[in-house]
């Protein structure tokens, strides 16, 4: 008999510790599933974003996007809108999917701070188009010439001359693409959507003034370099004149 009601007991506890567990299960599923519907849209990246790249720049290119995070998945100090973030860079690269947070974030002093530059050169930043970088293939650590094409002031007569035979590329980084404009020779007009691309390289004191003024009196463009490329400094460039010598 003493038996009997041990197990009737034994039972009777089993069936009341289950049902606690279900209800504490119940309850723990009603928590998460508010959590879950609890949501908070923050800022997140749908795109690489460069070392060095502008929030800005990076918004306008469609590299960030919002996405609603459950709240218990909300990094701290994430982004939830661009007050206050805008004019800051990355320091380092940001990936798709990547909550903005602040520990990623900082002024453009700080990102230069992060940059590879090697003793004794400056970071000097360029905007090309994407037929002008190589078509993407350009990466940090790449090593490039430098071609400008400009007018000769003194003939107006255009040309393409090497402009720096090698220089490191530090940083790649994609702006907002620039709507240009062709007229045919019957009038009509064409607009195109070209990407550009906001690349940094190593220069001394000296290239950094060439890049600077080239970028603004005529078109840079960048060639791929390998151990093997030949380049050949002091060149006197390609001109109508002697474009088929």
């Amino acid at each position: 008999m003493d038996r009997r009601r041990s197990l009737v007991i034994g039972a009777a506890l089993v069936a009341v510790l289950g049902v606690a567990l279900v209800v504490l299960y119940a309850r723990g599923a009603d928590q998460r599933a508010a959590d879950r519907f609890d949501g908070v849209d923050v800022l997140v990246a749908t795109q690489p974003i460069s070392a060095g790249e502008s929030v800005a720049s990076a918004k306008s290119a469609g590299k960030i996007g919002t996405e609603t995070v459950a709240r218990a998945d909300v990094l701290a100090d994430a982004a939830t809108s661009y007050a206050g973030i805008a004019d800051q860079v990355a320091l380092v690269t940001i990936y798709p999917g990547e909550q903005l947070i602040g520990d990623k974030l900082g002024s453009s002093g700080d990102a230069a701070a992060t940059l590879p530059i090697p003793a004794g050169k400056m970071a000097v930043s360029v905007n090309l188009t994407d037929a002008a970088r190589v078509s993407g293939f350009l990466e940090p650590g790449s090593e490039v010439s430098v071609f400008l094409n400009g007018t000769d002031p003194g003939t107006g007569q255009p040309f393409t001359r090497l402009l720096l035979p090698r220089v490191t590329v530090l940083g790649v980084g994609s702006t907002a693409p620039v709507s240009t404009t062709t007229t045919d020779d019957g009038g009509n007009q064409t607009v195109e959507e070209l990407p550009r691309t906001l690349l940094t390289v190593a220069v001394d004191q000296g290239q950094a003034q060439k890049v600077l003024y080239a970028s603004t009196n005529g078109e840079l463009a960048f060639a791929l370099l390998n151990g093997q490329s030949a380049v050949k400094a002091g060149s006197t460039g390609v001109t109508a004149a002697n474009l088929f010598r």
